[in-house]
């Protein structure tokens, strides 16, 4: 729904559940009793006690004070998917909004209007505080939206102009809108995905290398995942074998030359791990989904202050796969560092040059691929190991979750580039063994990559070529054209 533009809408069944927790909101907020956000100021100053007559005007300046994000913009992927699931979250039942308020996020998704969102400024607790809240400006007609060229307009414009009413924020409704982790879920959700489309294309690339190197499959024999009692293992290793089916090139020995390096032997141990990353983050983010992360929450026996706006989980789970992308990205230029290799890469030209000397070939493509890795290994440290207590320490312990959602997305869109240049580099290698052939998987690879990129016959800048497979790889469209016995999702 986020990246197709399907238009959502609230169930009748979600309807009426909104629509009761609202009446049980006024009913409590008619008796006087406080209410943490209703009739209370927020964080440190949350023994203020408000007047109930003021609680619309203290929900219009709960948005106004905290839209205080700074830097550049969103994207759009995660700030849809944002929307979505701070909608999904209110439709739950246990925010007390009016259905107006879902309606308004909704509005947007259909419209397809995308407010502004600056991207830094939440420290993953409490809710992604900042963000949200120039989120709920933009519904008020207060804030802003970039438009389809990025130029920023006023969100009273663009509102009307769509005709969707500003919203007129109530009680309990700023916290409802700004109080959960929508954009930690969205980095998470999205990040998931893509990891996974990552590890397919690293397969297939690390495949490429395989046979461009006449690697010996030994090492993808099922009984060893068996004997390591390891599903993942085994999972990847069919996944190389079916890549490798047909091969010329990966041939059993029939004399002892050695032992392959890691980078190709151990192909099943190293991406299982990132497997398991994934899965590990995926389980996080199925409960998640559906979560309420408000506070406090209406339940059948009135409000309960708790926490379930904490980030720690997603945080943690985003700092993994963080580590784990990376991992995949450095394994990935080890293999191109032993493609250009002359003394390594078993008789292929340095640096697959056609004229070696007067022509660099591929030398430059591994030390940019070296320059991504340094940089995603200093991203790699975990957002989730520092604490910065906020809010005159009544916040006292925060996850950081969204910064550790941006820095996964920039460590995929390295870790991209890298397979990238992996997969330019194994076809040029893999044409270089002409007359014999790689296996079904290589040649397919081979074929989807000179439909984009043609053989390097003389050199050439290749940062575009680079930046085209990347892209590819990420929309998914260049591992489509790669038939083979892929992982399960996890």
């Amino acid at each position: 729904m986020v990246r197709d533009g399907a238009n959502v809408q609230l169930s009748p069944g979600a309807r009426s559940r909104v629509e009761a927790a609202r009446r049980d909101v006024e009913r409590i907020v008619a008796s006087g009793a406080p209410v943490y956000g209703v009739t209370t100021g927020f964080g440190a100053l949350s023994h203020q006690r408000i007047d109930p007559a003021r609680a619309p005007e203290l929900q219009h300046s709960l948005i106004a004070s905290h839209a205080s994000g700074v830097g550049p913009v969103l994207g759009e992927e995660v700030v849809r998917g944002m929307i979505l699931l701070r909608a999904n979250s209110l439709a739950r039942g246990h925010s007390g909004v009016r259905p107006e308020v879902i309606e308004r996020l909704l509005d947007l998704l259909n419209h397809h209007l995308l407010p502004r969102v600056p991207e830094r400024g939440s420290v993953g607790a409490s809710g992604d505080l900042a963000p949200l809240a120039h989120l709920a400006l933009a519904l008020t007609g207060e804030g802003e939206f970039v438009g389809p060229g990025g130029q920023i307009e006023s969100a009273a414009a663009v509102l009307k102009r769509a005709g969707i009413p500003s919203l007129h924020l109530r009680e309990k409704e700023g916290i409802g809108l700004v109080n959960g982790t929508a954009l930690m879920a969205s980095y998470l959700a999205l990040g998931v995905e893509q990891s996974r489309a990552l590890l397919d294309a690293s397969l297939i690339a690390a495949g490429m290398t395989f046979d461009a190197l006449q690697g010996s499959p030994e090492c993808l024999d099922d009984r060893l995942g068996e004997a390591r009692n390891s599903t993942e293992e085994r999972t990847i290793a069919r996944s190389m074998r079916s890549l490798l089916a047909d091969s010329e090139l990966a041939i059993r020995r029939t004399e002892w030359t050695g032992q392959d390096p890691y980078t190709l032997r151990c192909i099943p141990q190293v991406l299982a791990a990132v497997r398991h990353a994934i899965r590990a983050a995926r389980a996080i983010l199925d409960g998640e989904l559906n979560a309420t992360t408000d506070n406090p929450l209406l339940l059948p026996e009135g409000f309960v202050n708790g926490g379930n706006f904490h980030g720690q989980s997603l945080a943690w789970a985003m700092d993994s796969l963080a580590l784990a992308v990376h991992t995949l990205g450095a394994f990935s230029e080890r293999r191109i560092s032993r493609l250009v290799h002359p003394a390594l890469n078993r008789g292929l030209p340095a640096f697959l040059a056609p004229e070696g000397g007067m022509q660099s070939g591929f030398m430059i493509p591994q030390t940019v691929a070296a320059a991504l890795v340094n940089e995603n290994a200093t991203l790699a440290y975990p957002a989730s190991a520092q604490n910065i207590p906020t809010s005159a320490d009544q916040e006292d312990f925060v996850s950081m979750g969204a910064w550790a959602g941006a820095k996964l997305h920039r460590i995929l869109g390295n870790a991209r580039r890298i397979v990238a240049i992996e997969w330019i580099v194994g076809g040029q290698a893999l044409e270089l063994r002409r007359p014999r052939r790689g296996g079904r998987g290589s040649e397919a690879a081979l074929t989807a990559l000179r439909s984009r990129v043609a053989r390097w016959t003389n050199d050439h800048s290749p940062s575009a070529e680079i930046e085209l497979v990347a892209e590819a790889i990420g929309s998914g469209a260049l591992l489509r054209e790669v038939p083979f016995e892929r992982p399960p999702q996890s």
